[in-house]
């Protein structure tokens, strides 16, 4: 099986890190700068609570040098991708299958779902329909993208705690023959990655934990433990999960797979993990708000449920982007 991970970044460079050492499987990733050129020079480390390693495989920036793949994993912030649609098309043969980021709602969240949302086209997520039109939907594998990690240095990826997870399905809930080949590459890979049939609950519960808390962190420059060892933080993140697990509710999400409890749970077991928008202050890079705001906000104009706590916070995490100039 051939597989690119377009972005070696933080999670992108997890999977890489997992998926090319198994034999059989050809891995390589399109990547740029320093972080390309240590990758190329020195591999691929990945240092994790147990264990270190480090794995050679083929790294450029230029997709077109890789060909056609089997499977592409696009590990982008999620406004990245249409810009890189260009490079991505150069990797998709006629039977490709893709993985797209899941931050937030993605583009083809409603291809082949009964009823009168049936194949809804979400303009304010997917402009112009260019992501529809390039990685049709029929190519899609869903995936949640469940791990705390972080590039550290060129050509280091961190793995925080014992989050490791990668619940992935067809978008029509059936076990496919490829849904099959990928996961079973996965686990192979010693990555925890079941196939559940009904992938879109999953979107939701890890979108939610980001949307969540991610602006917190940004607020308070706490890591996982420094937000959870406190009650009145917890508080507010029970509320804004109770919020968006309703909006997920009212539509057709039958229920989360796991409870706000479980997710918080989830969280802890993190450690000092830093959240991903909060790597981002640091580095001075722009926050990953819109796509999350959107998601909210193209959901809410279809049903007829308040989010008050969400608005809240978002409201103060657009003006804290604005004061530090890293609005996306």
């Amino acid at each position: 099986m051939k597989i690119c991970i377009f972005g070696a970044g933080a999670i992108g460079g997890y999977l890489a890190a997992h998926l090319g050492a198994v034999p059989g499987v050809d891995v390589s990733v399109v990547a740029r700068g320093a972080h390309l050129q240590a990758i190329q020079r020195d591999g691929l480390r990945l240092v994790s609570p147990d264990a270190q390693r480090t794995v050679m495989l083929r790294a450029t920036d230029r997709a077109a040098d890789l060909g056609p793949q089997d499977l592409v994993i696009i590990a982008l912030k999620s406004h990245q991708v249409t810009a890189a649609l260009p490079d991505i098309v150069q990797l998709l043969g006629p039977d490709t299958a893709v993985m797209p980021p899941t931050t937030g709602i993605p583009y083809w969240y409603f291809y082949g779902l009964p009823g009168p949302l049936a194949d809804k086209r979400l303009e304010q997520l997917d402009p112009r329909g260019q992501q529809w039109a390039t990685l049709a939907p029929a190519r899609v594998l869903g995936c949640v993208y469940w791990v705390a990690t972080e590039v550290t240095q060129p050509g280091v990826i961190h793995h925080d705690g014992r989050l490791s997870r990668f619940p992935m399905g067809e978008p029509d809930g059936t076990f496919s023959p490829r849904m099959t080949r990928v996961a079973d590459v996965f686990k192979a890979a010693g990555l925890e990655a079941p196939v559940v049939p009904d992938i879109r609950a999953w979107i939701w519960t890890k979108m939610i934990s980001s949307l969540c808390w991610n602006p917190i962190a940004v607020l308070t420059h706490g890591t996982l433990s420094d937000m959870n060892a406190r009650s009145g933080v917890v508080g507010i993140v029970r509320r804004m999960m109770a919020e968006a697990d309703a909006l997920a509710l009212s539509l057709g999400v039958q229920r989360m797979p796991l409870s706000v409890d479980e997710r918080i749970a989830a969280a802890c077991n993190a450690g000092d993990h830093k959240m991903s928008m909060l790597q981002d202050v640091e580095r001075g890079r722009p926050l990953e708000i819109g796509v999350l705001m959107d998601s909210i906000a193209a959901m809410k104009a279809l049903v007829s449920v308040d989010t008050p706590t969400l608005d809240d916070v978002y409201a103060l995490l657009q003006l804290r982007a604005q004061k530090l100039g890293l609005a996306s």
